[in-house]
């Protein structure tokens, strides 16, 4: 878990920002989770690595 968090602004319409905090509701997560794991798996997707991040096995488990 990040020690430290930091302030990131996306402009999104109004229409699908509310959409989104409903979906998130109804999942029982914040949308705050929902960005930072999205963050979190387009970083791991483009092998980009940072100081904080989870150090798995290398068999994968």
């Amino acid at each position: 878990m990040e020690q430290k968090t930091a302030r990131l602004t996306v402009l999104i319409d109004p229409t699908k920002k509310a959409a989104f905090e409903e979906l998130c509701a109804t999942q029982d997560v914040t949308p705050s989770q929902v960005v930072r794991k999205m963050i979190r798996e387009y970083l791991d997707k483009h092998g980009v690595s940072y100081a904080n991040q989870p150090q798995f096995p290398a068999d994968g488990t």
